[in-house]
This record gives C-alpha cells, structure tokens and sequence, in this order.
C-alpha cells in the first residue's frame, strides 16, 4: 500500500458490491423471524408473561433472539450491499494536533520575551 500520489481524501480503492441474490433472499427471511420474535415479545409483554419466573425467561429469550437475528440482519447487509472502501488519511504527529507550528513543538519558557514585555509596559508603542 504505497501513498505516493494520495493526498488526504483521496479514494485508494473502492470495490463495487456483490449484492448476491442469496443474500438478499436470506436478509428477507431473517427479517420475517424477526418480525414474528419481536410479535411474541409485544404479546408476552401485553399479556403479562413477565410477573412470572418461566414467562419471564421466555421474554428474555425472545428480545435475545430479536437482537442477535437483527445483528445477523445488519452484518449481512453491510458485507453484501455496501461498498468496500478505503479512503487515503493523513498521519499526523500529536503536536499537530494543537495547531502549533513545528518550531513551537517543544514550547517556551517563562523568562522568554519578559525583557520585551518590560519595554512594552514602559513604552507601549516599541515594536519587536
């Protein structure tokens, strides 16, 4: 991966996505079962299954299932139907991060410019 000739922003390499016909057929059929768990889990909480210890359990199983179905939903949908994409990004060193120019990396110190802020208090128009 060279970055001779990427500045930042630049599209390294953008690869199309398969969009699969299997795929789209599995995300449908995993969308109708969660739509029957999150059914069940609306009728549970409706019809009180949660006051006792088994229906209880059965409502945690069903939002559990709600949850991983949808992460099954979503890691499908990210892996066929969106592209791949990789976007050149500058590296920056952690003085840059402050906006300080490179001479100022290594800062100042207390007695730096204090004879000139002397003159100025004395005479406030003298120039550096």
């Amino acid at each position: 991966m060279s970055s001779s000739g990427s500045t930042y922003g630049d599209i390294h390499r953008y690869e199309p996505a398969r969009e699969s016909t299997a795929a789209a057929i599995a995300i449908v059929l995993l969308t109708v079962v969660e739509v029957v768990f999150v059914g069940l889990f609306a009728y549970g909480l409706v019809s009180g299954w949660g006051t006792d210890e088994l229906g209880n359990m059965y409502l945690g199983a069903a939002l559990a299932i709600v949850f991983v179905d949808l992460a099954f939903i979503l890691s499908l949908y990210r892996k066929e139907f969106l592209p791949d994409v990789m976007i050149v990004k500058k590296r920056r060193r952690k003085w840059e991060d402050l906006y300080i120019r490179e001479e100022q990396q290594t800062g100042t110190s207390a007695t730096d410019g204090a004879w000139d802020s002397v003159k100025r208090a004395v005479y406030p128009y003298y120039k550096r």
